[in-house]
């Protein structure tokens, strides 16, 4: 598989990472949104993110030359035909990514393979959007935040997706540096069907906003447990806004069954804005 020209459709925090991945990988980058000032927002940090790294002598400046003028920002009827690889990375919401599904198998080359980032929806329910000959060519393709850190990328295989064209993704991905794992196509996938409980269990235990019980927490998974990070410390490095999102979406997709409920205190934490690192106050507060 040669992947050279890729589209990622969302310039929020999951698609500019995406986009800024793909693109390290010297691929020819088209990141797409419906908002010009999120898109010029997501490439200023993109080339902030950048430089940062030239200055701390851990890219070139002729590779960094190379990435921008690599990486491009359109609106969806500007984007090329012919892109290889299209990863979607919009809202969570199942009926707007089958409409924008609709118009992908429609603009794109027979030979594009179609792809949806989502963490909760079976990737079969959004190729009911397109035609069967695409449904051959449309996977999950599921990314970690931030992208281009976590190794991780989880390949789902939907009923009618080509089995070759799976292990093909897993290979490039494999020789991208990338830590591929094929999935089976149901509601969370692997890593976000487990880890609700991650997240579900120590919410339950302090069960009320209380730093000191949520350091607790986290200190125990840290020193006995083995983790990187705490429950609380990686919701807010992810954004709680985002995790109360996907914790729902799996909640419904299973019917609401009672262990993957969000609890009351990621709801309280949404209405007041409180999303975590990226706004300097979550869980807890940051300078």
């Amino acid at each position: 598989m040669d992947i050279k020209k890729v589209v990622v459709i969302g310039a929020g925090t999951m698609g500019s990472g995406i986009a800024q991945w793909f693109t390290q990988q010297m691929c020819s980058v088209e990141l797409v949104d419906n908002s010009q000032e999120q898109l010029l927002k997501s490439l200023q940090s993109i080339h902030l993110s950048w430089d940062k790294l030239l200055e701390k002598n851990k890219l070139s400046l002729e590779k960094i030359t190379e990435m921008k003028r690599s990486l491009f920002i359109k609106s969806l009827d500007e984007v090329s035909k012919d892109a290889d690889l299209v990863i979607e990375a919009i809202i969570e919401n199942l009926d707007v990514k089958k409409d924008l599904f609709k118009k992908l198998d429609n603009h794109f080359s027979s030979q594009t393979i179609l792809s949806s980032n989502t963490s909760s929806f079976p990737i079969e329910l959004m190729a009911t959007a397109v035609s069967s000959e695409r449904k051959k060519r449309f996977v999950g393709l599921h990314f970690f935040n931030p992208a281009t850190i976590m190794k991780l990328v989880e390949v789902i295989k939907a009923k009618d997706s080509d089995e070759r064209l799976c292990q093909d993704l897993y290979q490039w991905f494999e020789s991208n540096d990338k830590k591929p794992a094929l999935c089976k196509d149901s509601p969370g996938f692997i890593v976000n069907r487990v880890a609700r409980n991650f997240y579900g269990e120590p919410l339950r235990i302090v069960d009320s906003d209380d730093e000191f019980k949520m350091k607790e927490i986290d200190h125990i998974l840290r020193e006995v447990g083995g983790f990187k990070m705490g429950p609380f410390e990686l919701m807010d490095l992810i954004g709680i806004d985002v995790n109360y999102s996907v914790t729902c979406s799996v909640w419904e997709a299973y019917k609401r069954e009672p262990r993957f409920a969000p609890h009351a205190l990621q709801k309280q934490m949404v209405e007041e804005k409180r999303f975590g690192r990226k706004v300097k106050r979550g869980f807890y507060k940051y300078d």
